[in-house]
């Protein structure tokens, strides 16, 4: 029997949340928890490890660029992937993010296909899972 992974999906839009959970949350191995801001975020990291942390960019209050430096200057998430989803998608966006700490890149609007690969791919390997 597989063990439920844990996934922390920090966006501040409702719609993305809700579209994330209807992808994702028909699969009963993934338990996905929410924040809507950075501090919400750093909150609930302060208190779980996640699987897998997707993670917008452009939150309401914060950034996910403030998330990401936090959890890589963090020993105890070393081994947790973390996929930027963003609207940021000029030339040179997803380049800025890999370089930032980011282990994948999304771009919205989500593709849904794309988004369940994604996250079967970091939720097996880790960070070990080469970005494609």
């Amino acid at each position: 029997m597989t063990m439920t992974k844990t996934i922390l999906l920090v966006e501040d839009d409702a719609i993305n949340r809700k579209l994330v959970r209807i992808v994702l949350g028909d699969k009963k191995r993934y338990r996905i928890l929410e924040a809507t801001s950075a501090g919400e975020a750093l909150e609930q990291l302060g208190r779980i490890k996640p699987d897998l942390l997707l993670l917008d960019i452009r939150l309401d209050h914060g950034s996910g660029l403030d998330v990401i430096s936090a959890v890589r200057n963090d020993r105890c998430f070393d081994d947790v992937p973390v996929v930027a989803i963003t609207a940021e998608a000029m030339k040179g966006d997803e380049k800025r993010f890999l370089a930032a700490g980011f282990d994948g890149y999304l771009s919205k609007p989500v593709d849904t296909r794309r988004l369940q690969e994604v996250v079967e791919r970091f939720i097996n390997a880790g960070r070990k899972a080469a970005y494609v």
